[in-house]
């Protein structure tokens, strides 16, 4: 498996605050990774940090081997490349449904505007907001329903990974499990994804590889029945005894 990206001793400070200290990772084609730890342990800087939403203090973040962070790098087709789902949905509550899946594509793909309808079509149907939602306003869903939109509209940009940063966290518990079934369902399909969550179960059962984050460093990494079953690290033991129970 190719190396989509590589993540090079990447350091993030906000004046004297070093939010991430040193961090170093590779993300392989089709690889499902899930971020864990607790408040404040850096996990959404980093992903924030890994799309430039923030700007990296030192480092390097290489796409395909070429350094992203170098003067004169064409970041929008980074940004086409590697997706982002947010905690709190982002839709253009102006737009119907089927209108925030068209947009982004004819404004920022250029694609013609009947093939980026077929699209987002296809993509709402796939996360289960067919044909009945799409001409409603984003305040008519439910949140799990807009974040279901959020994420097809991501998938109509063709991306090669799509990063989530806690996707689940500002829904009602029983709209996480609808949200979690999607993602589920886009990890069967291949999608390379790194997810920042404090779903557990879904980060056990859906990931190929847990990173344990802690005081801005990435504490332990493995696969989920190493992190999960057999964590070697005392602060990972700790964090995940309230799962383990």
């Amino acid at each position: 498996m190719t190396d989509i990206l590589a993540i090079n001793h990447l350091k993030k400070a906000y004046g004297q605050n070093l939010v991430l200290k040193d961090i170093s990772m590779t993300v392989k084609k089709g690889e499902v990774i899930s971020i864990i730890g607790s408040s404040g342990s850096g996990k959404s800087t980093f992903l924030r940090s890994i799309n430039l939403l923030e700007t990296p203090t030192s480092g390097e973040i290489l796409y395909h081997g070429k350094n992203i962070l170098e003067k004169g790098y064409d970041l929008t087709h980074y940004r086409e490349k590697v997706g982002m789902v947010f905690q709190s949905y982002n839709l253009f509550n102006n737009m119907t449904v089927l209108e925030n899946a068209i947009v982004p594509q004819t404004t920022v793909l250029k694609r013609d505007r009947t093939e980026a309808e077929k699209i987002a079509k296809e993509n709402l149907t796939k996360v289960g907001m067919g044909e009945t939602y799409w001409n409603a306003k984003p305040s008519q869903l439910s949140g799990g329903q807009k974040q279901r939109v959020a994420i097809a509209r991501t998938l109509s940009m063709d991306p090669e990974a799509i990063l989530f940063d806690e996707p689940t966290s500002a829904l009602d518990p029983e709209m996480v499990g609808e949200v979690l079934k999607t993602m589920q369902d886009l990890a069967k399909s291949g999608l390379t994804m790194i997810i920042v969550t404090h779903e557990m179960e879904f980060a056990r059962d859906v990931s190929d590889r847990v990173i344990f984050m802690d005081k801005g460093l990435i504490a332990e990494e493995g696969t989920p029945k190493d992190i999960f079953e057999n964590p070697k690290e005392d602060r990972t033991k700790e964090f995940l005894k309230r799962f383990l129970g």
